[in-house]
């Protein structure tokens, strides 16, 4: 048995690769690469190439192959409060993403829609929708989009089939209010989609990019959520960029940072940020340890201090694992991937002396490459020019954790990974408006993943389990807490190795659940899904595949206007069932 501490040095060397997207790894590297020195199978399915996607769809009807088809992820609708009119809805861009690889990010002028100016009313939701279709031969692609350098949205896209695949995204961006209001005329609005198009891969993604506001009178009663930041700070990259603005870290010892200055009467401070795998570490929590675990951790730095951490959750792009997994219900967060929320209230002391401060972003054992960027939410004391802020307490220990390594030839064996995380801090701001306000920010997070290679190489089993709980409290009595369990479990295997036919079996059960309580408000969502695929290939051509996907959506909150329920299943392309219930008069689904 052999334990290794976490990697703090460089990764082993890698072959340079573009910095778009994770494009040739997208169509799921089922079996991590360190497996290479395995003794081959007669097929290594690793990748899916556009062949074995082609032989599956001509097994099935000609009815079925030229019909288009409609992917979807399944979320909870976004409804208006009671008494919002609306929507006033903006077409923001309209394009097709051709070969977009390596250029600049498509851009549009932005101005404030006329509704949004308008006296009397302020916004009860807004709703940014992507919509999007594309037809032939293509890999799944990350997509971002950015307003004056803050990030609104990123996904991945649909991969289409030769009939035409289409699907919509539709986000709150309520919290970016402020933003869609202030950004003066001709702000940039900025659509990175990495897209190659060559003699093999000839699908072009065509997009529409729509804002859909709804309001309520300044007089009626305000929904019972927090009021949005007076103003959203990007901490990304600058156009003109051949990307996204997102930064790109590219190993372990890697650390991406830019400067940042707040208006000197801010009073709260939160930083939202985006995160995405791609290329080595697409599939991080399959790495052995060769590939630096599977364990990852992307730190918030304050000029140079550890300040908040992102345990993500393990999004699987539409060609993850096995590409026919996810048609037509894509994997959870696909098309909008999660945001992580780090409380900075306690260091604006620090923010405040004066000058920019670095905020930096690291991944701890990273592979390349993490794309990496954030949003800072700064609200404003409207009454004071300045406020003052001091940092009372800071807590943030190494972080702990370890590899167990149990295998007797270096191939087959049992791979135990455990970390543990804790950070806490408190500060107090002080306003002629406000008074004295203390502000405790508390991080804590465990992990643990379990790796079981088998069969020479051939088989993989992996259980892991994230657990994250943030909690803020303010002045010592308003207390606001998330807590985070994303439960992930993927089978890779198959029979009849070394004979001319066989069956490649792929399991994935995988889970986002969510609790949030803060005052009178609070929330509660579980998110399952129960995924296989069996592809059957004869003297190496795919023959034959069969998949199926069952996923339960349960969501209740303490308003009781934003409870939702739903039940769906699938077979093949078929949607055998698909049960809702906004009512919320029965138990949630799976508790």
């Amino acid at each position: 048995m052999q334990r290794l501490p976490f990697l703090s040095g460089p990764p082993k060397k890698l072959v340079a690769m573009p910095a778009s997207s994770h494009l040739l790894l997208c169509l799921c590297l089922a079996l991590v690469s360190g497996l290479a020195t395995a003794s081959p199978s007669p097929r290594d399915l690793r990748r899916f190439s556009a062949g074995d996607i082609a032989a599956v769809e001509a097994t099935l009807p000609r009815h079925r192959r030229s019909s288009g088809t409609t992917f979807f992820e399944v979320d909870r609708p976004l409804r208006p409060p009671k008494g919002s009119s609306g929507p006033c809805s903006t077409l923001l861009l309209s394009h097709s993403f051709a070969f977009t690889l390596t250029k600049p990010p498509v851009t549009a002028a932005y101005s404030p829609p006329s509704c949004l100016l308008g006296a009397g009313a302020s916004v009860s939701l807004a709703v940014l929708e992507w919509r999007a279709e594309c037809r032939g031969v293509q890999y799944d692609r990350i997509f971002g989009v950015w307003l004056a350098g803050v990030e609104l949205l990123r996904g991945s896209t649909a991969e289409p089939r030769p009939g035409g695949v289409s699907w919509s995204v539709s986000k709150d961006v309520t919290r970016y209010a402020p933003l869609l209001a202030a950004a003066g005329n001709n702000a940039t609005l900025a659509v990175y989609l990495g897209n190659l198009i060559d003699d093999t891969y000839n699908g072009v993604y065509h997009a529409n990019l729509t804002l859909h506001l709804y309001f309520l009178r300044r007089a009626a009663a305000r929904p019972s959520s927090p009021a949005p930041a007076d103003v959203v700070v990007p901490i990304s990259r600058s156009l003109p960029l051949n990307d996204g603005l997102w930064f790109v870290v590219q190993n372990s010892t890697d650390v991406q940072s830019t400067p940042v200055s707040v208006p000197p009467n801010a009073y709260r401070a939160v930083l939202e940020v985006y995160v995405s795998s791609h290329y080595a570490d697409e599939f991080w929590y399959m790495n052995t340890p060769e590939e630096n675990g599977p364990f990852r951790e992307v730190t918030v730095l304050l000029d140079g201090d550890v300040v908040g951490a992102v345990w993500p959750f393990p999004v699987i792009y539409t060609g993850g694992i096995n590409p026919l997994i996810w048609r037509p219900i894509t994997s959870i967060g696909s098309f909008n991937f999660p945001t992580y929320d780090i409380e900075l209230t306690p260091f604006l002391g620090k923010l405040l002396a004066g000058g920019d401060h670095e905020v930096g972003f690291a991944v701890t054992n990273a592979q390349s490459s993490w794309y990496v960027d954030a949003n800072l939410h700064l609200w404003l004391d409207a009454k004071s020019s300045k406020t003052t802020a001091g940092l009372i307490a800071y807590d943030a220990p190494k972080l702990s954790g370890s590899i167990v390594s149990r295998s007797a030839d270096g191939i087959d064996g049992e791979y135990d990974a455990t970390a543990s995380r804790n950070i806490t801090a408190t500060g107090w701001v002080s306003s002629p408006s406000r008074g004295n306000v203390t502000t405790t920010f508390t991080q804590r997070m465990s992990f643990a993943n379990t790796n079981v290679v088998s069969s020479h190489g051939s088989a993989q089993a992996i259980n892991q389990t994230t657990d994250a709980v943030t909690t803020v409290v303010f002045a010592g009595e308003q207390k606001q807490e998330v807590h985070q369990s994303f439960p992930l479990y993927i089978f890779l295997g198959g029979d009849g190795s070394g004979t001319s036919s066989q069956r490649l079996m792929r399991r994935v059960e995988i889970g986002f659940d969510e609790s949030r309580s803060g005052g009178a408000e609070t929330s509660t969502l579980r998110n399952r899904q129960a995924a296989a695929a069996e592809v059957t290939v004869k003297d190496d051509a795919v023959v034959g595949a069969s998949w199926r996907m069952h996923q339960t959506y349960a969501y209740s909150d303490s308003d009781g206007g934003g409870c939702y329920v739903r039940n769906v299943s699938s077979v093949g392309y078929d949607v055998l069932f698909d049960h809702r219930d906004a009512s919320c008069d029965g138990a949630l689904v799976g508790r």
